[in-house]
């Protein structure tokens, strides 16, 4: 079975390779100095929510979230050479009334992209993302930790075809990526949180500490789909779609992850943002609640969303 899915990815591989590539020969629009450009450039925003209740008879909490977020690129161009290079960080904080501080939003993004233009519009690339996060996340009762800094963290390594017809879009296309989720501690790793192997038990069927492995490596093909436009005056949509196939497990099962961004520019200061996020893995386990489970609550793969909706100070620059 393996044999076979590896054998029609080759295949499949080399035809796209062989329809595409002869046709890249003949591109000779761009010169090896025409070229020879650095673009930096970034955005910060700020975000804030309130809320305050006094003899409020129908009830409620009053309540102050923060929300930072922070992208910043720098892109160089030479010739026939591109080097993408981008990094993401959100981090969100909640205060309710009479409850201590609480994270509402963590999350860190880096992405490097090297590509050689083959044609107009395709480019010969490597890429490597990593994403994961900055502080550590408990349960409410804070008796348990639930995730770290590179706990987890997912790296992703491409080789493949980027095609890039304009300014607002990227299509990279990669037959060969390699997937490895690595989890920094070992008490998470034990319990085989995010896919990876758990610790095995003894006769009791208590954990034996220590024996949980802390990466799961995965090879498939990936597909990764950058858009962003301005499709009302100081309105901007971005969205990321990412998609990988495990070659050698379950090749049917496709991990999504979808963000879709809205932007909205008042002036130069101030802005507001809708942020929608959605991941599905078929290999992390969500808790099921027993009303949707059944006589008992479970553990399975779920699709995972996140939406925020804010205003506040933004700032860009070029």
């Amino acid at each position: 079975m393996i044999t076979s899915i590896l054998k029609n990815t080759l295949y499949a591989s080399v035809l796209f390779f062989l329809a595409v590539v002869p046709s890249f020969g003949q591109d000779n629009s761009v010169s090896p100095d025409s070229a020879n450009i650095w673009d930096f450039g970034g955005t910060g925003t700020i975000n804030f929510s309130q809320v305050s209740l006094s003899n409020w008879a129908a009830g409620g909490q009053s309540s102050v979230s923060v929300l930072g977020i922070a992208n910043v690129h720098a892109n160089y161009a030479q010739g026939h050479h591109t080097w993408d290079n981008a990094l993401d960080i959100t981090y969100g904080t909640l205060k309710l009334e009479n409850q201590r501080l609480r994270k509402s939003d963590d999350k860190l993004e880096l992405n490097t992209k090297y590509g050689h233009r083959a044609s107009e519009d395709w480019f010969y690339s490597a890429q490597v993302n990593l994403k994961t996060q900055l502080t550590s996340t408990y349960t409410a009762s804070r008796d348990t930790i639930l995730s770290d800094f590179l706990a987890p963290a997912f790296v992703l390594a491409s080789l493949g075809m980027d095609y890039k017809p304009n300014d607002k879009l990227s299509v990279f296309i990669s037959p060969v990526t390699g997937k490895f989720t690595f989890v920094r501690l070992q008490t998470l790793a034990d319990r085989g949180a995010f896919g990876v192997e758990p610790a095995e038990r003894n006769a009791a069927g208590e954990i034996i500490p220590g024996t949980g492995e802390r990466l799961r490596k995965e090879f498939g093909g990936y597909v990764n789909v950058r858009y962003r436009e301005e499709i009302l005056k100081n309105v901007i949509f971005q969205s990321k779609l990412d998609l990988f196939s495990n070659y050698l497990q379950n090749p049917e099962n496709i991990d999504v992850n979808w963000e879709n961004l809205i932007n909205f520019k008042v002036n130069k200061l101030i802005s507001a943002s809708l942020f929608v996020h959605m991941i599905y893995d078929d290999d992390i386990n969500i808790i099921i609640p027993a009303s949707e489970a059944g006589a008992s609550a479970k553990k399975g793969p779920r699709l995972q969303v996140k939406e925020t909706l804010g205003i506040g100070i933004s700032y860009s620059f070029q």
